[in-house]
């Protein structure tokens, strides 16, 4: 693996991996850096100089860490313990909300402008397609609520299928065995995993007390990392191709052989020859979970009229 840097770009990590040239080849990069914390704005700058210089290298898919746009809360409990709220909690949360865009909205355009104008596919948790974490990990119930199986597509471009042949994992975690998740699901799946996490110390927080990380904050500094990052890129081999990066905000890139994929799924396919429908299947929900129906029963009225029975979602 060779690095190429700049004196003011974050790192690039180039990868040749030798790959047969009648096999289609996708430079992806993944985006190692931290969010702007309450200021949505200066982060969507931020966003726009870190795709231009991506799309620079060559790069045609680019993957922005979990909640980027908004910024992932670390270290806060907004005030909450068993069945009490404090009020700075409450005004943490308000402050916290106001980062938050709307989906369609004129972030989201922007967002679309920049992709366009840089030529690339941008996965950044809302764009190309809103995504809703299924299930929010342990606390972070208290402020996101539960996502459904429509908003988990697979994206069908020319590049690849995003989703399915490439897939993103965006992520707040950094620790050591979330790379052994990443290197399981390239294996079972066949698929290229691209894994974006940022990199965050103490000073990328607003400072105590309008921002406190619960328990620990007495023991940081400045300068203290409080995200490592670990963002990765694995081939369907398992090979990691590139990272996983614990050094600082990078671009991590690599070249994918898109050829790899079939020659991975030869030896073993889990919806093909190892799907094992004889003990096994699966039913996916991928309709929004409508949160409130409305039904009436019909109804005949004493004038002999039928009201026609009316289903609103």
């Amino acid at each position: 693996m060779a690095m190429v840097a700049s004196d003011n770009a974050p790192l690039l990590a180039e990868v040749d991996m030798g790959t047969d040239s009648s096999a289609p080849t996708v430079r992806a990069t993944v985006v190692q850096a931290s969010t702007i914390f309450n200021d949505t704005p200066a982060t969507l700058d931020k966003a726009e100089r870190l795709l231009a210089e991506a799309s620079g290298y060559g790069s045609q898919i680019v993957v922005f860490p979990e909640a980027f746009i908004g910024g992932y809360p670390r270290g806060t409990n907004f005030g909450v313990s068993i069945a009490n709220r404090t009020a700075k909690g409450k005004e943490d949360f308000r402050k916290y909300h106001a980062s938050a865009i709307d989906v369609p909205g004129p972030e989201v355009d922007r967002l679309a402008a920049m992709a366009g104008k840089y030529k690339v596919y941008l996965v950044m948790g809302c764009f190309l397609g809103k995504h809703r974490k299924v299930v929010p990990t342990a606390s972070e119930r208290i402020i996101w609520g539960f996502g459904d199986g429509s908003t988990i597509p697979v994206f069908q471009t020319p590049i690849g299928k995003i989703g399915i042949e490439i897939y993103c994992a965006p992520t707040a975690d950094s620790r050591d065995v979330w790379q052994a998740s990443m290197t399981h699901i390239a294996l079972e799946g066949g698929c290229f995993v691209l894994s974006a996490n940022q990199f965050c110390r103490r000073k990328d927080y607003p400072p105590p007390p309008e921002y406190v990380f619960s328990g620990i904050e007495e023991d940081l500094t400045p300068d203290s990392v409080v995200c490592a990052g670990g963002s990765v890129i694995i081939s369907p081999s398992g090979t990691v191709l590139a990272g996983p990066n614990y050094e600082g905000e990078a671009l991590i890139s690599a070249d994918l052989d898109l050829g790899e994929i079939a020659r991975e799924k030869f030896a073993f396919d889990v919806v093909g020859h190892y799907s094992r429908p004889e003990v096994l299947s699966l039913v996916v929900r991928d309709h929004p979970a409508t949160p409130v129906t409305y039904t009436s029963a019909s109804v005949k009225t004493e004038g002999g009229l039928c009201i026609t029975p009316v289903t609103i979602s």
